[in-house]
Parts: C-alpha cells; sequence; structure tokens
C-alpha cells in the first residue's frame, strides 16, 4: 500500500466501491429534500397568512403593471416583520439539522473508508470515535459560513460607500466589492477545508475537536506533497465536471423554442442532479485519498552507510587485499632486540 499513491488510491476506491458514492450523496440529497420542502411549506404557510381583499384581487385580474403593484403593496404591507421572524426560526432549524446530519453522515462514511483500508492492509485494530468532535467541526463551519456571510455584506456597504450619490464612480465600487467578496471566499474555502479534513481525524485517530484541526494542520505540514497532490487532482476532476454539466445545459436550453418549457426545466434539473452526483463521487475520492494518507504514513527510508575504500591516485585497493594480513611478513615483535 506504501508504494501507491493516495491519490490514485482514492480514484481506485471510488471506481472498486461506488456504493461510498452513493452514501454520499445518500445523506446530502435527504438533507437537501428535507430543506426544499421546508422552506417550500414555510412559503405557503407565510403566504396563507397575507389578507387579500376584493378590491385587491379585482386589482390583480386587471393585469396592469400599476394596479398589480398596489394590490401587492397593500397584501404585503405590515408582513415584513412576520417574514424575517420566519426565517430567522427556519435557519435556526435547517442549522441545527444540517449540524446533526452532517455529523451522523461523515461519521458513517469516514469509517467505513477506514474499515476498507484496514481490511486491505489485514488489521483489526480500529480506535473507537465518537460523536462530539464532529458536532464541533461542524459548528465551527458555521460559524465560518455565517462570517462569510457577513463578509459579503460588508463587501456591499464598502462598494455603496465607494460609490457616493455625488461624482459616484461604478467601476471603483465594482472592483471594491470583487475584491473583498474574494478574499472572503478564499478565507472560507481554507477555514471550511481544514474542518473538512480534521473531521476524518475525528474518525480514525478518535480526537477531539481541537485536537482533529491541530492534527490536520500537522498532516499538512508532514506530508505537504501528498496532500496537496490529493487535493488538486480532484479539484480539477471537480472543474471539469462543472465546465461539462456548463455546457451539457445548453443542449435542452438550446430546443427551448421548440419543446415546451417543462421539459426544458426538466432537462435542465436531470443534468443538474447528474452534475451533484458526480461532485459527491468526486469528494468522496478524495476523502478516501486523505484516509489513505493517514492509515497509511510513509515508512523511513533504510539508509545503508558504506565506507568508501581509500584511494591513492587513482589506484583501487582490492577487497581480499583490504582485510588480508600475510602471515609469513616479518613484523615488529618478531625482530629481537640488539643489545
Amino acid at each position: 500500500m506504501n508504494s501507491h499513491s493516495p491519490t490514485l488510491e482514492g480514484f481506485r476506491t471510488i471506481l472498486r466501491r461506488p456504493s461510498f458514492g452513493f452514501a454520499e450523496i445518500s445523506w446530502r440529497w435527504s438533507f437537501g429534500a428535507a430543506t426544499a420542502l421546508l422552506i417550500s411549506f414555510s412559503l405557503s404557510e407565510y403566504l396563507e397568512t397575507l389578507p387579500v381583499s376584493h378590491l385587491d384581487l379585482l386589482l390583480l385580474k386587471t393585469r396592469q403593471p400599476t394596479l398589480v403593484g398596489q394590490a401587492m403593496a397593500h397584501v404585503f404591507q405590515g408582513s415584513s416583520l412576520r417574514l424575517v421572524h420566519g426565517f430567522i426560526i427556519l435557519a435556526l432549524g435547517l442549522t441545527v439539522m444540517w449540524i446533526a446530519t452532517a455529523a451522523l453522515g461523515r461519521a458513517a462514511t469516514v469509517n467505513a473508508l477506514s474499515g476498507y483500508f484496514h481490511a486491505e492492509s489485514d488489521s483489526n485494530q480500529r480506535p473507537k470515535w465518537r460523536l462530539r468532535p464532529l458536532l464541533g467541526l461542524n459548528f465551527f463551519r458555521v460559524a465560518a459560513t455565517l462570517a462569510a456571510t457577513v463578509g459579503c455584506v460588508a463587501a456591499l456597504l464598502l462598494g455603496s460607500a465607494a460609490a457616493p450619490p455625488v461624482n459616484s464612480a461604478p467601476g471603483a465600487a465594482f472592483l471594491v466589492v470583487l475584491a473583498v467578496l474574494l478574499l472572503v471566499w478564499l478565507a472560507w474555502s481554507v477555514v471550511n477545508w481544514f474542518l473538512s479534513l480534521a473531521s476524518v481525524f475525528a474518525v480514525v485517530a478518535d480526537r477531539d475537536t481541537f485536537g482533529s484541526i491541530s492534527a490536520a494542520v500537522d498532516l499538512c505540514r508532514d506530508r505537504t506533497a501528498a496532500v496537496f497532490a490529493a487535493g488538486t487532482w480532484f479539484g480539477l476532476a471537480h472543474i471539469v465536471a462543472f465546465f461539462v454539466a456548463t455546457s451539457a445545459i445548453a443542449f435542452p436550453l438550446a430546443f427551448g423554442g421548440i419543446l415546451p418549457p417543462a421539459a426544458v426545466a426538466g432537462g435542465v434539473l436531470l443534468v443538474t442532479l447528474l452534475y451533484f452526483a458526480v461532485a459527491d463521487f468526486v469528494y468522496m475520492g478524495r476523502l478516501a485519498a486523505y484516509v489513505a494518507i493517514i492509515e497509511f504514513p510513509p515508512t523511513p527510508a533504510k539508509i545503508e552507510s558504506r565506507v568508501a575504500p581509500p584511494a591513492s591516485e587513482g589506484l583501487a585497493i582490492a577487497p581480499d587485499a583490504r582485510g588480508a594480513v600475510d602471515q609469513d611478513e616479518t613484523i615488529l615483535g618478531d625482530i629481537p632486540l640488539q643489545d
């Protein structure tokens, strides 16, 4: 196993055991479906609470933009506070649900990967793991996402400040917003990646929350080449899948004037789901590469120290001549002392 590349082990794992990818899809898509249902149900309940009078219905039926706008303004008047309250409650509920679901899903997938590599090495000694470190890591991921959201809002505020009403400079405002958004995205990506890598140590090595983060930093420092290679190759695979999906979406959109809108929307949805499935498989392959790096550390090379034979003016000494001693040679101890 040590002679193989962890990156190749990751690709080979998802090809040999596609069940790992389907396991990742199952918990991710289950959470996504539950989120969509909760949002739809919340919006439906919110719309049912809006008062609609007969005059509003009459104005809406006219289909005149001005009258329809007046009717909508009257319908939504005073309901913004309820919408904000509902959004806060929904966001808190989804956050708690994601922390728990992601912890259970990651524990199941990483534990299965660890068992797969232990089976490859004929080792039955697997450390126990706890769920609390994964919950803590996911909480930090949520905190990082919230901080990134605040940073994006700050970028918009900075952009508006850079373009005052008088002597406005829209180009400068756009550059400020773009630069701040790029920095926020890079910072969030690095933190989220480290926390994702730390979750592997929480399962494989039974580390606590901060111990897992420290172990992830140590792994990046000690095995920089292997970690960088795995992240690079699987990142390229993800980018290729994204460009292929983007190109494939153009086919159903090209028939927008011929096919009905439902068929076009179904084609776009199918391509999008296929892209998400491939992305989950690629992510599991990268996770398998990280588990392979952790489970099979490099063995220290056996260094053989060899002393070069002495050589004088290019004359080589034969091996038998270096260690052999002529027994008939007269030595100093055999010479009698002279008075």
